[in-house]
């Protein structure tokens, strides 16, 4: 049994530990925004967050989660409130959408890390989640816009 606090909440679940943390999310709890994309840790689109630090789901086994806080891209908040998914709507940052979740949770956890980054600082923090859409630029922007809004602006 693999006890987590998921987005707040307390679950228990009988899955085999080995059992990659974002099948679990995805097949065992429903939780389908997590995004499957390369399987290998490479493009971003499985990241959600272990106590506050971006992982890829797709390699992390559900016994590393045990015990700890894993929030989803369901989790930041049930209306999109939260500064980084209110950036992302008014900067209109997703073509296909696909990786978003993922560049989300990347940005989210930056932003707790680093109040103020600068492009350098987005541009390194961002680097493992891939756009196929080419967004960068959008991705970029909508950061700096939701420190803004996090500092009250």
């Amino acid at each position: 049994m693999i006890t987590l606090d998921l987005n707040g909440k307390q679950t228990s679940l009988d899955v085999d530990g080995d059992m990659p943390l974002l099948w679990v999310l995805r097949d065992i709890v429903g939780l389908t925004g997590t995004k499957y994309g390369c399987g290998m840790a490479l493009c971003g689109a499985c990241t959600v967050h272990l106590d506050g630090a971006p992982v890829r789901s797709c390699v992390t086994p559900v016994s590393a989660a045990s015990g700890k806080r894993v929030t989803t891209i369901e989790g930041l908040s049930a209306d999109n409130s939260h500064p980084v998914q209110r950036a992302w709507i008014e900067l209109d940052v997703p073509q296909c959408g696909y990786c978003q979740s993922g560049q989300i949770m990347s940005a989210v956890a930056l932003l707790a890390q680093t109040p103020e980054p600068s492009d350098a600082d987005i541009d390194s923090a961002m680097a493992g989640n891939i756009c196929r859409c080419g967004t960068y630029q959008r991705i970029r922007a909508a950061i700096h816009r939701a420190a803004a809004l996090k500092a009250g602006g």
